[in-house]
């Protein structure tokens, strides 16, 4: 029973990565930065940083997910977590290989409600804390980050106004960090008063100016939101699905345990998997179909994204990734105009995001069904 519930997880993990590396990196491939290849790459290493960083700043959305959920006095069934993963992963699989971007936090949620219902009846489920520590967030956190991806987005577009035509050179030899506008007019921005502090080495972009330097620019910094909202995801991610183990109580490992260390290392790794071999579809999709970005959109829902992302994932908060990046994507959209937004992509989103519950409710219910009568 534990080698089944250690394989469901790993899957699961390998089913989130197909779907919600996309999250991150669409932006890139959207705003022309570079390919799909490249940034599934990207996405990829940053999600698997981010997993394994979980273990030790994400402990909180780990008690979110394994406790209070079902009523303490019950007896848990073995087949009750085997189901709730079944469902979610059967139903992350099936949203991935269609090319939709659903949330694994919500296959999770109606996962745990069918195989509940299931095992326990209505009455075994704590309708209060499933509704307050996981319903509520994962309602509340579309309309947050479409609120914020509005807000920011302005001030982002209004800086990188002022920074574009510039470049930032580090000058070893110098000691300097120096910067160069449009018109090669050059500006030291720091200098080190001795051979002892360290500065970076330097390209040859700066070259009209008589320098050579390390190029940062937007690009470089759109590159860098991308990183940290992959790693937020993971962070965010791996939590939940290592709780599963915690939720049939099968083990019962501290939070610095090997044993728990060398899971969540197995489910980074896992998530990384499934990005690299199955995130191509639904960054197509998010890329492509919901509106086209430039490279400064695309850092405005990356940096609205990680931030939340991140945030929550240190709270315990179970937001959903999905969301949060769609969302924000929509809403900058919507500054540029209705007509920016290809709405029936945007339909065809919220109604995967109304069906994932439900579907994964009744994946669950058939995967207990089955699994009840082996284990």
């Amino acid at each position: 029973m534990d080698l089944a519930l250690l394989a469901l997880i790993l899957a699961l993990a390998f089913a989130n990565g197909t779907n919600d590396v996309s999250k991150a990196i669409a932006t890139l491939v959207g705003s022309g930065i570079t390919d799909y290849p490249t940034a599934i790459r990207w996405g990829t290493a940053w999600t698997i940083a981010g997993a394994g960083l979980s273990a030790l700043v994400a402990t909180a959305m780990v008690k979110t997910f394994s406790t209070g959920l079902v009523q303490p006095d019950l007896s848990i069934p073995p087949a009750f977590a085997l189901a709730v993963l079944g469902g979610a992963m059967t139903w992350v699989l099936l949203a991935s290989r269609t090319g939709l971007p659903v949330s694994t936090t919500h296959a999770l949620t109606g996962a745990i409600i069918g195989s509940g219902i299931m095992a326990f009846g209505q009455e075994g489920l704590v309708w209060p804390a499933l509704a307050k520590k996981i319903a509520l967030p994962l309602l509340l956190s579309p309309l947050l980050a479409f609120t914020v991806a509005v807000i920011v987005h302005p001030v982002i577009r209004i800086l990188a106004k002022r920074w574009e035509g510039h470049c930032l050179c580090v000058m070893p030899t110098a000691r300097a960090l120096v910067t160069v506008d449009a018109r090669g007019v050059t500006r030291t921005l720091f200098q080190a008063a001795s051979l002892g502090q360290p500065v970076l080495d330097v390209p040859s972009h700066c070259e009209r100016a008589g320098l050579s330097g390390l190029v940062i620019g937007l690009d470089s910094i759109h590159w860098i939101s991308s990183g940290l909202t992959s790693l937020a995801r993971g962070a965010n991610d791996a939590p939940k699905i290592v709780a599963m183990l915690l939720l049939g109580h099968s083990f019962a490992a501290p939070s610095d345990s090997p044993l728990r260390m060398a899971v969540f290392a197995g489910v980074a790794l896992a998530m990384g998997m499934g990005s690299y071999w199955g995130g191509l579809r639904v960054t197509q999709m998010l890329a492509e179909k919901v509106t086209r970005m430039n490279h400064v959109e695309g850092l405005s829902a990356n940096l609205t994204t990680s931030s939340l992302v991140m945030i929550s994932a240190t709270l315990g908060l179970p937001v959903s990734t999905t969301h949060i990046s769609s969302s924000a994507i929509i809403g900058i959209g919507l500054l540029k105009g209705a007509h920016a937004v290809r709405w029936i992509t945007v339909r065809d989103m919220v109604l995967a995001w109304i069906v994932t519950i439900p579907a994964a409710a009744l994946l669950a219910c058939a995967s207990y069904l089955c699994l009840a009568r082996i284990f």
